[in-house]
């Protein structure tokens, strides 16, 4: 599962098999059928900064009238520039970019069963990158009541992790661990309501091993130079997120809405917003069209700086310091905006034969007033994919 909101994509993807674990369950698993699916995404950021090719192939099999398999494989080419962390040069606003490459290899594993009411399904996962290796698991249940008209779910994912710090020769260990609660309401034949709570905790090496901080330091007295030295995040993170989402069917337009609310706070003192709105339109009897719109809006960790000059923050060498102190230039802890909008196209060639292609554009800005908007990306997103049903 790949998802542009929130700057993922900068991020590296890092985060995607926990992601792939918790949304399995968000849409009911267990559907008789058997499929493969092919999937190709080609992610730009403008100027040069990072690119993005993915190829993704699923399989889903049924395994008699109670139980489904469905397994999923990735492979992500990704190069580009980002930035450092650093501030612009004196006369300038263009932030300094480093160069990256990587290949990323991942799969996941979900085995449902249905039981009487309950719908219970076991997920593993594994991630890995020349610098970074996550293996994940799941738990998920859905249980119908009131003659099917409401579905709970519930939900547990956990991943470890290990982070290749290469300022210090040596691998860190990350752990995450995830719950989740929520309820889909079916109002009458038409709509439904869905709300859901996530809570989530992440220990350990929580910084990015490539983002340095500046701050010019006194070298001997009277000496001072543009010093970098590595971010410190916290060693613990936890999460809340609320979720609303509302969907109904129009059949004299033939055609469906989907809206969703989402409110994200964590321990850095982060909060977000993000409404999302999407709209099927059925076109003659074997298309849908899908145009959607996505805007986020999120502020400020508490431990962000764009420079540490003229801050009481003293930057230290070294391994990461639990106990602080804390700090990060990283312009994806910043307070920021970011606006996703485009359309999707899905043909239905036959009953078992489905196309789909995709474009969407992807801005970000940032609202703090002083980090330079040079350190924010502007993508496009285009999609293609194919499912063949049996």
């Amino acid at each position: 599962m790949l998802s542009t909101q929130n700057a993922l994509f900068p991020a590296r993807i890092r985060s995607a098999l926990l992601a792939c674990l918790l949304a399995s369950q968000t849409a009911r698993i267990a559907r008789a059928e058997d499929a493969i699916r092919y999937k190709f995404q080609d992610y730009a950021e403008m100027g040069g900064r990072v690119a993005v090719k993915v190829h993704g192939v699923a399989i889903e099999k049924s395994l008699g009238t109670a139980d489904q398999l469905k397994v999923d494989g990735v492979i992500d080419a990704i190069a580009g520039a980002t930035p450092t962390g650093q501030p612009a040069p004196a006369g300038s606003d263009q932030v300094p970019l480093s160069s990256l490459t990587e290949r990323r290899k991942a799969w996941n594993a979900v085995y449902s069963h249905q039981f009487d009411g309950v719908n219970v399904a076991v997920g593993a996962g594994n991630s890995r990158e020349s610098d970074y290796v996550s293996d994940g698991w799941s738990l998920n249940t859905l249980t119908d009541f009131n003659q099917k008209n409401t579905t709970l779910l519930l939900g547990i994912a956990g991943t470890a992790d290990d982070v290749r710090v290469f300022h210090q020769k040596g691998w860190e260990r990350k752990r995450s661990l995830d719950l989740i609660a929520g309820v889909t309401q079916l109002l009458d034949p038409r709509a439904s309501v869905t709300a859901n709570l996530t809570w989530g905790r992440a220990t350990g090496y929580l910084a990015d091993p490539y983002k340095l901080v500046q701050k010019n330091t006194e070298v001997i007295p009277g000496v001072f130079l543009p010093l970098t030295f590595a971010e410190n995040r916290p060693a613990e993170r936890e999460k809340w997120i609320g979720f609303l989402g509302y969907n109904r069917a129009f059949p004299e337009a033939k055609g469906t809405i989907e809206l969703s609310y989402r409110f994200y706070h964590d321990s850095y003192d982060t909060n977000a917003h993000t409404i999302e709105a999407a709209w099927f339109q059925q076109l003659g009897e074997r298309w849908i069209l899908r145009p959607l719109v996505r805007f986020h809006d999120q502020g400020a960790a508490s431990f962000y700086h764009y420079r540490l000059d003229g801050t009481s923050v003293t930057p230290l060498s070294g391994p990461p310091r639990p106990n602080g102190p804390f700090y990060s230039s990283d312009y994806r802890l910043s307070a920021l905006q970011t606006f996703t909008y485009g359309a999707k196209l899905v043909w239905e060639a036959s009953a078992s034969l489905q196309f789909d292609a995709a474009f969407e554009r992807y801005d970000m800005r940032g609202t703090d007033r002083v980090t330079p908007q040079s350190a924010y990306c502007r993508a496009n997103i285009v999609t293609v994919g194919a499912r063949f049903g049996w």
